[in-house]
């Protein structure tokens, strides 16, 4: 059961430092704590196994059309815009922590891809990427002529 003053934010208008000290060991510290303009930062996973990579982006509250993935010179990128809700019923909002915005974020891909096999899927507001690696991986013996 939450405390009472779990509850309630422990901004410090005195301290304002000291709520970014707070989340950074509470390890929910990301770069918006430190500015007072609220961006969209998605949450990205990276994993690698013998046959492929696979990234994975948290994007709650987007479309797929709202989302664009690119790969190019080796660089993947994947953008997108979480547009806020506009509907007002005559509502006076206290208080919004959700954030929205434009975001891009940029991943360097090792050579050794199938370009042509990315695969991408998006369900659930969740984004995932399949990169396949070459079978031509590994170390190259090069010769030396006298």
């Amino acid at each position: 059961m939450a405390r009472m003053l779990d509850l309630i934010p422990r901004t410090n208008i005195m301290f304002p430092m000291r709520d970014v000290f707070d989340r950074f060991f509470e390890g929910s510290m990301d770069p918006s704590y430190l500015s007072d303009e609220k961006m969209f930062i998605p949450a990205f996973d990276i994993t690698e196994s013998e046959k492929e990579y696979k990234v994975v982006a948290e994007l709650p509250g987007m479309d797929e059309k709202d989302l664009d993935v690119t790969l190019t010179d080796g660089i993947l990128t994947v953008k997108g815009e979480k547009k806020q809700e506009t509907e007002d019923k005559g509502e006076t909002y206290h208080r919004i922590e959700r954030r929205y915005g434009s975001f891009q974020r940029n991943f360097r891909i090792p050579d050794h891809v199938v370009v042509d096999e990315i695969e991408a899927t998006y369900k659930d507001g969740v984004l995932k990427l399949t990169i396949p690696k070459s079978e031509e991986i590994g170390m190259k013996k090069i010769e030396i002529k006298q």
